[in-house]
């Protein structure tokens, strides 16, 4: 199937973004990047930017369909929960792009919907992409009901897939505002701020602008950040390898410390708030995201730090009551047997056993509050927030 409007360059889509958005997805007129991005896309076209590789090279891999995406997902090419979604959404979007499909539109229905339970399958605890895929899949049974042609079809989901990369990036932005307005009036006693955060919440996690470092960013833009602090994220190192990166690239002030470091830099007085993304959070606010996360959340506690979560609101999952039901995933034991993540030596004893979980849940009583694009979530009680009343009443909003 090859939908009948007209194709975008890679460069002209990226300029659109950048104009409507304003944010760091720039690129000049000779062809060259001017800032960082994890997803190049343009209609029948994705390249993925191979995040296991930075900062030493920066190198594009192609992916022609959803198996490719399943496979960059579960290797990490590309990482972080908004970007997982979106970057499984788009695979689909480029294989039925450029795919000869002669069924109905019933079955070019059943052919999406079998490929996205796939792809959902590449990385379980984000709850971004199963939620990506439940709109997907309403919107590719909604349309299939009244088309006669499976290119109708498959219109509607290459349509609804190109508006999540975009609606993704206003969506930081959003992100970025709520945070920098809120974390100075809660903290106003403390002048400009210092801010830890943990593995990589940037541009390389998302479409763009990033939602926890998207606050820091504002931040920086509005004058209040001091510098931002980062862990390196082992075993990954996401934040040695990208989130320093990113804040290097940016000329954020920014110092990079050892996990086991964050402890000893709060008793020295010179952390003023926590803040993280979220790969899925429970209805009470139970948190999960990248391993020690939730090391960082108690030593914020005992030091009296205040500890926010940025995330989406497609990072909410309300079916689940508390984090005790998230999934968490395990990964690899090579991740820690062997350098740069499991790609290099093996630094560690043969026969050893591993654990490896790729996160832990925060519990809501550590957390101070979940910063939204539709807002600020505060707390209800002292152990939990109200988040179906707070996502109830911004649709509310929306619709008035």
């Amino acid at each position: 199937m090859r939908a009948g409007a007209p194709r975008l360059s890679s460069i002209s889509w990226c300029f659109r973004l950048a104009s409507e958005f304003g944010v760091l997805m720039a690129v000049e007129s000779n062809g060259k990047s001017d800032s960082l991005q994890s997803i190049c896309y343009e209609r029948g076209s994705l390249r993925l930017l191979d995040q296991r590789r930075l900062p030493r090279e920066t190198v594009y891999l192609d992916v022609r369909d959803a198996t490719d995406g399943w496979n960059a997902i579960r290797d990490m090419v590309v990482r972080g929960a908004p970007a997982i979604a979106i970057a499984a959404a788009l695979s689909l979007a480029v294989e039925v792009f450029n795919l000869d499909f002669a069924g109905t539109s019933g079955d070019a229905a059943s052919f999406l919907v079998k490929k996205l339970e796939y792809l959902v399958s590449s990385r379980p605890t984000a709850v971004n992409l199963s939620d990506a895929s439940t709109k997907l899949q309403n919107i590719v049974s909604k349309t299939a009901k009244t088309a006669t042609e499976a290119k109708t079809v498959f219109q509607a989901y290459i349509d609804a897939a190109e508006t999540m990369l975009t609606d993704d990036v206003a969506d930081n932005k959003a992100i970025g505002f709520h945070g920098a307005s809120f974390l100075p009036c809660q903290l106003k006693d403390s002048g400009k701020l210092s801010v830890l955060t943990h593995c990589n919440t940037g541009s390389l996690a998302t479409a763009g602008y990033g939602t926890a470092l998207g606050v820091i960013r504002a931040l920086h833009a509005g004058g209040s950040l001091e510098t931002a602090f980062c862990t390196e994220t082992r075993p990954f190192n996401q934040g040695s390898r990208l989130t320093a990166f990113e804040l290097v690239h940016d000329e954020i002030p920014a110092t990079l410390i050892t996990d086991s470091a964050a402890a000893a830099l709060m008793k020295a007085g010179r952390v003023n708030a926590v803040i993280v993304g979220a790969d899925r959070i429970a209805a009470n606010g139970d948190t999960a995201n990248k391993i020690g996360t939730y090391s960082l959340a108690v030593s914020a506690s005992y030091h009296g730090i205040p500890f926010y979560v940025a995330a989406p609101i497609t990072s909410i999952d309300l079916s689940l009551s508390s984090g005790q039901q998230i999934v968490i995933e395990e990964r690899s034991p090579k991740e820690l047997l062997c350098s740069d993540g499991g790609l290099g030596k093996q630094v560690a004893a043969s026969g050893i056993a591993v654990w490896n979980p790729a996160f832990d849940i925060t519990p809501a009583n550590l957390m101070t509050a979940i910063i939204t694009e539709k807002g600020v979530i505060t707390k209800a009680t002292a152990d939990a927030f109200d988040i179906k009343g707070f996502i109830q009443k911004a649709q509310g909003n929306d619709i008035e």
